[in-house]
């Protein structure tokens, strides 16, 4: 191991692949735990959050990470795979210590955290030894020094301050600009409550909504409830009209009045009608807004409108073919034309030739359980749900059934075996 780096800045680690000795793979790197120790002493590196298949971060100590270079991370020895849990003094690098504001000690002004440097003394232990900061703040400027330089200092040539000091998230959404809306919830489920907050707000409203989707239902109320009225209105509108309902369920009556009242109407009217449906039937589960196109509409048409890219896989699976008005609650139901069927035929083929009229659609006063062996029979992506006088009122996609049957804690759940010997962290 002598050729490895003694010294490795975290940005530059981000993503890297995980192995054991053997050369499987483990997962991605996405984090580091450092134990904070005080304001005189260098923080201790104790360990890197990896993602494992699944999309779930664990705790891989330190004392288990043999090799670490430019293009992978090594380690050996059982890894915990429950998912991490962080503990009282620990902090995640990427996720608390990026964009944290600091005071230089010789005087200069400010500055903000950009990267982090880890370093292996010759005990084998690693720590934090300098940072990379971009400088900032008024003293900058009335010291005639350049705002947004950059530069490397050592971890106590600075007042890092208290870890209750609000801070940005500019370097943090950046890192994770890629990742998809579960998997950024997953990180954000993670955080302090003050770092959660933190890092919602600073993202866009869509990308929001789409997080919070993917979120449990007491992270989606902390953060819903952390934004002013206009904005938390905002994202409701962005969500899907069946997870905003949801979420506002959560939510105290007037409160939720409140949020209703400050909604675009179109969006509000949608999701005022799946909120007068009781519990646990069709209608409060299904989506008010599934493709819906009429039988004189082409194969072409119709491929044009299941490529949208907000649509979800399930709701993409299947077009509802319906006599105008085409929003819900739509004109008379006429039938379903599957994906597969759309690929069998011509562009030029009218909808109402391949539509498929054997499917019933059902109630939306039917109990989910029904619905559930609908699709299990039929092996369905969706199923299309219509009210007492024979209209289109949404769909149910199979997601949602799963969501439903599912303990109302699933996304914060964690059902892996303890394979190490150690605790939570290793």
């Amino acid at each position: 191991m002598s050729s490895n780096p003694t010294r490795v800045f975290v940005a530059r680690l981000l993503g890297l692949d995980v192995f054991d000795p053997l050369g499987d793979r483990l997962g991605r790197l996405r984090d580091a735990v450092v134990l904070d120790r005080g304001p005189a002493v260098v923080p201790q590196v104790v360990g890197l959050v990896v993602e494992v298949p699944g999309k779930k971060r664990v705790f891989v100590p330190m004392t288990r990470v043999t090799s670490i270079d430019a293009g992978q991370v090594i380690c050996t020895g059982l890894v915990n795979l429950r998912r991490f849990d962080q503990r009282g003094a620990e902090r995640l690098v990427v996720a608390e210590v990026f964009d944290r504001r600091i005071t230089l000690r010789d005087g200069s002004g400010e500055a903000t955290i950009e990267d982090v440097a880890m370093e292996k003394d010759r005990s084998g232990d690693w720590h934090v030894s300098q940072i990379f900061v971009r400088r900032g703040g008024p003293q900058s400027r009335l010291r005639g020094l350049r705002r947004g330089e950059r530069l490397i200092i050592d971890w106590l040539d600075a007042y890092h301050g208290a870890a209750d000091e609000p801070q940005a998230a500019t370097t943090f959404l950046a890192q994770h600009d890629d990742l998809k809306a579960a998997d950024f919830a997953d990180a954000l489920h993670e955080m302090s409550d003050k770092r959660r907050i933190e890092v919602a707000g600073e993202l866009q409203d869509q990308r929001l909504a789409d997080i919070l989707q993917e979120l449990p239902d007491d992270d989606q109320v902390q953060i819903l409830s952390s934004l002013d009225r206009e904005r938390a209105a905002d994202v409701l509108g962005e969500m899907d009209p069946d997870d905003a309902a949801d979420l506002l369920n959560e939510l105290p009556e007037d409160q939720k009045e409140e949020l209703l009242q400050l909604m675009e109407p179109d969006d509000a009217k949608d999701v005022r009608r799946l909120l007068q449906y009781e519990e646990d039937t069709a209608g409060s589960l299904m989506t008010p807004v599934p493709v819906i196109l009429p039988p004189e509409a082409t194969v072409a048409e119709a491929l044009a409108h299941v490529r949208r890219e907000e649509l979800t896989p399930a709701l993409a699976s299947s077009i509802f073919v319906c006599r105008p008005p085409l929003e819900t609650p739509t004109g008379r139901y006429l039938g379903v034309v599957h994906i597969q069927q759309l690929l069998r035929y011509p562009p030029p083929e009218p909808l109402g030739n391949i539509v498929d009229t054997d499917l019933e659609p059902v109630s939306d006063q039917a109990n989910i359980s029904e619905v559930s062996r609908i699709l299990a029979t039929y092996n369905l992506n969706s199923l299309p749900i219509v009210n007492g006088d024979g209209r289109l009122v949404g769909a149910v996609t199979v997601d949602d059934v799963l969501d439903h049957l599912l303990p109302e804690d699933w996304r914060a759940q964690d059902v892996t075996p303890d394979l190490t010997r150690g605790g939570t962290n290793g």
